[in-house]
């Protein structure tokens, strides 16, 4: 507020305060009607201009500013400033000030924003117990998923869900809805639980099952169609499993992690739930229209580099059953032998080399008889079954049966 200013009678006076300005509809002629013929337009009147005291006319510094004064007084500060020094420069720095108000800015968030945040805070004030660098990317995925979460209505956690992926080179089809995909995580999430000696979502005593097989249990043991309650008991699962993990150790990473036709090691399990998070966030988002955005390059190309250390086995899966071509050159464990090379673009690409008759071979660019080239986030559209082998490498040369197995071996990963 501003001081009362003192009258000519010496008195003290309550502040005048300017009334609003009046836009340019409040009287200009909007009709675009021509003036009649004879007939001279009226004169715009010069507005009145009030004698104003040196503390009125630096309180109206701020409303002039905003555009908010009347003609008069505008053109009463405006005289003011050319003959006042110290308000011209308020009258700037004020005038700079309403610019940075007035800045337009983008609404949607920036994807690394989280990190950054996080980066920022860490550098300042370190945590007393970090999370290991091979959790960031579970820890970044069901953040951004349980964001996505948050935001959604209670009705849209019945919104039907299309999920796909593959089984004997053919594509599978399986309807859900948003709660239902939660819990599919939710239960497969258990596995890692389970690892670590927590509480599994299935209960206690619950005989070992596939990831495919753990699902249906948890929806069948559901006794009315699951909704947004779900959210909290998934959320606080993977909060436990974060802190759990920090506070172990570095030998916990060895940990396996059982998922009963194979096994991984703890530091290759988390990778693999961030990454199949991401897809169900994916999958949630399009049938909610919520935009979503694929993992920060660094966590794209730990969760590609997973999957490339992954084909060779499952090669030697699909040729057992005859799924795939036999080998040509079976080489001693950890010698060079004939690869692939697989080469990824874009954020979280990378060269990869396949070793592509033996498991436990080396991958080598001199043993190289074919060459694969596609997107990071279409390569991992194929080893989710998002897409098929045929319609997956932008580019292909070489080996042709070379190239036909690997892609089909990267579908090969893919699963409910």
């Amino acid at each position: 507020m501003t001081p009362a200013e003192d009258g000519a009678d010496g008195v003290a006076r309550a502040p005048w305060i300017p009334g609003p300005r009046r836009s340019a509809d409040d009287h200009a002629d909007l009709t675009g009607r021509p003036e009649p013929d004879g007939e001279e337009a009226e004169p715009v009147a010069e507005p009145d201009v009030p004698v104003l005291t040196h503390g009125v006319l630096k309180s109206l510094l701020g409303a002039w500013a905003l555009s908010a004064c009347s003609a008069g007084e505008t053109a009463a500060v405006e005289a003011h400033l050319t003959e006042c020094g110290p308000c011209a420069d308020e009258a700037l720095r004020l005038r700079d000030a309403v610019a940075l108000l007035h800045r337009d800015r983008d609404l949607d968030l920036d994807p690394l924003l989280r990190s950054r945040v996080l980066e920022n805070c860490l550098g300042r004030r370190p945590a007393r117990i970090p999370v290991p660098d091979w959790v960031t990317p579970y820890d970044a995925e069901t953040a951004r998923l349980d964001a996505l979460l948050r935001d959604i209505g209670e009705s849209e956690w019945h919104a039907p869900v299309r999920l796909k992926w593959y089984e004997k080179d053919r594509p599978v089809r399986r309807k859900a809805t948003v709660a239902g995909v939660i819990g599919h995580l939710f239960a497969v999430d258990g596995l890692v639980a389970g690892a670590l000696g927590l509480d599994d979502p299935l209960g206690a005593g619950t005989p070992e099952l596939s990831p495919s097989e753990r699902t249906e249990a948890f929806w069948s043991a559901l006794e009315r169609p699951p909704g947004r309650a779900l959210r909290e008991p998934w959320r606080d699962q993977s909060h436990t499993l974060i802190r759990t993990v920090s506070f172990a150790g570095r030998g916990v990473a060895d940990l396996t992690v059982t998922y009963k036709d194979f096994a991984l090691p703890l530091r290759d399990s988390l990778l693999e739930r961030a990454f199949e998070c991401w897809l169900h966030a994916d999958d949630i988002a399009h049938a909610v229209a919520y935009p979503y955005e694929p993992p920060c390059g660094a966590h794209l190309h730990e969760m590609i580099d997973l999957a490339t250390r992954l084909l060779p086995a499952a090669l030697a899966g699909r040729r057992r059953t005859g799924l795939a071509s036999p080998a040509r050159e079976l080489v001693a464990a950890g010698a060079p032998g004939r690869s692939l090379h697989l080469e990824v673009e874009g954020a979280g690409g990378g060269h990869w080399y396949i070793a592509l008759d033996s498991p436990a071979a080396v991958g080598d660019p001199d043993r190289a008889v074919a060459q694969v080239a596609m997107e990071g986030l279409e390569f991992c559209q194929l080893v989710a079954g998002r897409v098929s082998p045929e319609e997956a490498a932008a580019g292909q040369d070489g080996d042709r049966e070379a190239i036909r197995d690997v892609l089909a071996a990267a579908a090969s990963l893919s699963r409910l």
